[in-house]
């Protein structure tokens, strides 16, 4: 049986002195995207170890500035291996007088996860709703990006993206490989002043294993330990590594964020669970996930029942068959649920995990004080439900004492009382209070009367039949002017 391994001591070599030319041509800085996985280690591990066998004066020609981007809601097996790495990575790089900057990178708290979700009530993340990916991910790398490019000019970046991980991937490197400059770096498509260097790009999964249990990483972590890792997150807890053609590899495994809905299970945390007893602690987050991602009958995610049926800016919208409102935001009473089921979960997972996770957190504190103020001043509920789910929950107090209203849970109580249970009431209600608070603190008046306009537009409907059925009414009234029109014009 032929095998497919394709690294030699001469690739290396070759690769080694390719790097190092490049690297020497310009002034222009790199920035290598590291994810704590195999492809992007490897790459890193190619960069570091061949920047090394420069001289002292030729190595610091230029940084090398390393991004790790953590989303937040990252697995937690593997945020604690890239953190750990992280800082291996610093000790090591001044230790060995590379001229390599660690950075780990977040989203903005107000675009975090917890706050897009619980905050705005935005629905969980889905195909035709992939809200995450730019917010979490794409924004943060592309901040840190431009920034170097406005400060140098330019700047190049290594990442460990290979033309075998899908036909898509291929297609897309292929295109812009047509446009490269000095043979290896293509133009990046969403950057300007930014150039992309692959040097793995023609490995493949298996090149990328054999390279990494045969060079020891320089920044002192195990590769067999990475590898570990990934046999864990597969259902069979294998990983060959020789392998021929038939051969499944254990690089097919994929780590993302725990909370992820963009697939129909998260089998990588459900192998960990599986196969090692140790993970079990990461149970109720596996739960929670499956809760918020669960699928109807036709495998779409089945929240309906738990949003609003007016679109975030309160406008109603039919689906093409007229049958039916498309949904919005999840609605307060399921906003606060989540609150207090991660909350809970985050107690459990805390009293459970072994101590080599070190501090762990499903939500920080800064984005409850964020979730906190979207409810009280965006969506004007007053009664300021946070401080009171947290200290129910935690046993503590809430560790403020900022007031972001004048109204409190005992108006809410009356206002309750007032409208009768109704909720679309007690919002136009409530909306008005605030808003009357509002601009009664500012000097200017402006665009008062626009903003009481919009909330009692956005309350006009007394329920989902009523909004239903004015939207077909005005839906009718203009086909049959436009038939009516199109007659007298015949």
């Amino acid at each position: 049986m032929k095998l497919q391994i394709r690294i030699t001591r001469q690739i290396l070599d070759e690769l080694k002195k390719s790097i190092q030319e490049l690297y020497l041509s310009d002034y222009i800085p790199w920035v290598v995207g590291y994810s704590g996985g195999k492809d992007s280690t490897a790459t890193l591990q190619l960069v570091w170890t061949a920047i090394a066998d420069l001289s002292p004066e030729k190595r610091s020609q230029k940084e090398i500035h390393v991004i790790s981007t953590d989303t937040l809601v990252e697995q937690p097996i593997v945020a604690a291996w890239v953190n750990r790495s992280l800082t291996l990575m610093k000790v090591a790089a001044t230790q060995q007088k590379m001229p390599i900057k660690v950075h780990r990178l977040t989203p903005d708290v107000h675009n975090s996860y917890w706050v897009n979700l619980i905050g705005r009530g935005y629905p969980v993340p889905r195909q035709g709703f992939r809200w995450c990916t730019s917010r979490l991910k794409i924004d943060p790398s592309n901040k840190f990006i431009r920034n170097m490019v406005k400060k140098y000019g330019e700047t190049i970046l290594v990442l460990g993206t290979r033309k075998s991980e899908s036909s898509a991937r291929a297609a897309t490197m292929a295109k812009y490989e047509t446009k490269r400059t000095r043979q290896v770096l293509s133009p990046n498509g969403s950057l300007q002043n930014s150039w992309v260097f692959s040097p793995i790009e023609d490995w493949s999964s298996d090149d990328v294993w054999l390279y990494l249990m045969q060079v020891n990483n320089p920044w002192g972590i195990s590769n067999k330990d990475l590898m570990s890792m990934y046999r864990e997150a597969s259902s069979d807890n294998e990983c060959p590594l020789v392998v021929d053609n038939t051969t499944p590899s254990c690089g097919n495994s994929r780590f993302g964020c725990w909370v992820c809905t963009l697939v129909s299970q998260d089998k990588s945390m459900e192998a960990m669970i599986q196969n090692d007893e140790e993970k079990i602690w990461m149970t109720p987050m596996l739960e929670f996930r499956n809760e918020i991602g669960k699928l109807d009958e036709n495998g779409k995610i089945d929240d309906h029942s738990f949003r609003d049926f007016r679109r975030m800016d309160g406008s109603i919208k039919l689906y093409e068959s007229r049958e039916g409102t498309i949904p919005g935001p999840y609605t307060k009473e399921y906003r606060e649920y989540l609150l207090r089921r991660l909350l809970e979960v985050e107690k459990q997972v805390q009293a459970l995990m072994p101590s080599y996770i070190g501090e762990f957190q499903l939500v920080t504190l800064d984005e409850l004080r964020e979730i906190r103020r979207i409810w009280v001043e965006e969506k004007f509920e007053f009664d300021d439900a946070v401080p009171r789910i947290y200290s129910e929950v935690t046993g503590r107090v809430w560790p403020e004492n900022t007031i972001l209203s004048n109204f409190g849970q005992e108006e809410w109580s009356i206002l309750t009382e007032i409208t009768e249970g109704d909720s679309i009431e007690r919002e136009m209600c409530s909306s008005l209070l605030m808003l009357t608070e509002k601009h009664t603190l500012l000097n200017r008046k402006k665009n008062i009367i626009d903003d009481i306009e919009h909330f009692i537009r956005k309350c006009y409907y007394a329920d989902v039949e009523d909004a239903l059925e004015y939207k077909k009414q005005q839906t009718n009234l203009r086909n049959g002017s436009s038939e009516h029109i199109a007659r007298r014009l015949k």
